[in-house]
């Protein structure tokens, strides 16, 4: 069975679905310089492509628990006005800025290192200001905070 589809699943995806990353499970021959080990993935994002767009940090660190994709975009990109059903979105401006409106009429100039924390239902649109490329992390997930659950392990 390829490394990107759940146990269980028979047959070709049907055209258009999306299949999760199995928790862990890197495809090599797509992403040969992802580091792997027990537990863990480390890779860098001119490694998960080259090209303007999405950058599949899921499907590359074989992430599991949220969707998270880096963008790479240039200036005058826009997005369409969208909104999720279920999906809570944060947005991580890493190199640019950003412009976001809201259904509500609202603008906001986002800079690097600023976040924005986005309601799944909010319509939403961007716009790429630059200067030069702009990237920008978005991780959306349903479902809630867990708490805290970090432990120290036993000596």
């Amino acid at each position: 069975m390829p490394p990107d589809r759940p146990a269980g699943s028979e047959g070709p995806p049907q055209q258009g679905t999306r299949l999760p990353p199995e928790a862990g499970v890197v495809d090599r021959s797509l992403y040969p310089e992802v580091i792997v080990g027990e537990g863990y993935a480390l890779g860098n994002i001119n490694e998960m492509g080259s090209e303007y767009g999405f950058r599949k940090v899921r499907k590359a660190l074989g992430v599991t628990a949220f969707g998270v994709n880096a963008l790479v975009r240039a200036p005058g990109y826009e997005t369409k006005w969208h909104y999720h059903d279920v999906q809570e979105e944060l947005y991580f401006v890493h190199r640019g800025s950003i412009e976001m409106q809201f259904g509500d009429g609202t603008t906001h100039l986002l800079g690097e290192g600023m976040f924005a924390r986005v309601d799944a239902s909010t319509t939403r649109k961007i716009r790429v200001l630059g200067p030069g490329d702009t990237i920008y992390l978005c991780v959306g997930g349903e479902g809630g905070y867990i708490g805290r659950d970090g432990r120290t392990p036993e000596p």
